[in-house]
């Protein structure tokens, strides 16, 4: 049984990831930092379909944490043979307000984090000659947006470092991509009106809102053996509101 490590995986996108891939059959490690009961909730969820799950607590911002985990997971699951890079934050306002360790903090856990977790992953990986690691970006790391120029700037680098990588380990038989979610409901949304969300699916040419499922199954595609013949890609998956 294959095994799969989701990074931020307590709640949001990345739960909605962990019950795409238990579903699918595979074992899960479930990371998170601080949402530890929720973590524990949805492992016991996860055990209903008859697969094995780890919680393991580790800021993915942390390269010594980062190793830790692996360790684990490996003790435990054995693998990962897939690896999801969901863990990051947000924020908003002018780049002129934004202080050294706000700047520091969202870098270090929206790209360092990515960067870390694959250079833990992809020895074992190159080794068994087989792998995928799936990479979720945003559109604004595709196309950029005002008074988020430090999370477009992380998310770029997110999306430079997967095609870049792509190339890389391809020989070794190692897959690539990400997934770049455009507007999705998650706790991310919560500051938003009514109004605001109304504006936003306004703005979207189907008309409604992305769901932490929509990402799921396509980050879930991108792992399966259908996506075989694709790496080093960006798959947005955000209702037409950037199309490139």
């Amino acid at each position: 049984m294959s095994t799969v490590l989701i990074t931020g995986a307590s709640r949001g996108i990345g739960a909605a990831c962990a019950r795409a891939f238990a579903k699918a059959g595979y074992n899960v490690a479930i990371n998170y930092n601080n949402s530890a009961e929720k973590a524990r909730i949805l492992a016991d969820e996860l055990r209903a379909f008859g697969v094995d799950t780890i919680c393991v607590k580790a800021d993915v911002s942390d390269s010594a944490q980062v190793a830790d985990m692996f360790s684990k997971v490996r003790e435990r699951l054995g693998g990962p043979d897939v690896l999801v890079n969901n863990a990051g934050i947000s924020a908003s306002g002018l780049l002129t307000d934004m202080s050294d360790s706000e700047w520091e903090r969202l870098m270090h856990t929206n790209l360092s984090s990515v960067f870390y977790c694959c250079r833990e992953a992809l020895p074992s990986m190159i080794r068994s000659h087989s792998g995928v690691i799936i990479n979720i970006a945003s559109m604004w790391g595709e196309v950029g947006a005002s008074c988020e120029a430090a999370y477009s700037a992380a998310k770029a680098g997110v999306i430079g470092l997967t095609k870049a990588l792509a190339k890389e380990v391809g020989l070794s038989g190692v897959r690539v991509n990400a997934v770049s979610p455009g507007v999705v409901m998650t706790d991310m949304m919560a500051e938003y009106s009514a109004d605001d969300i109304a504006a936003l699916k306004e703005e979207t040419p189907l008309g409604t809102l992305g769901t932490p499922e929509d990402i799921a199954e396509a980050v879930l595609y991108l792992a399966s053996n259908q996506a075989r013949f694709i790496t080093g890609q960006v798959l947005s998956v955000n209702g037409g509101m950037v199309i490139t």
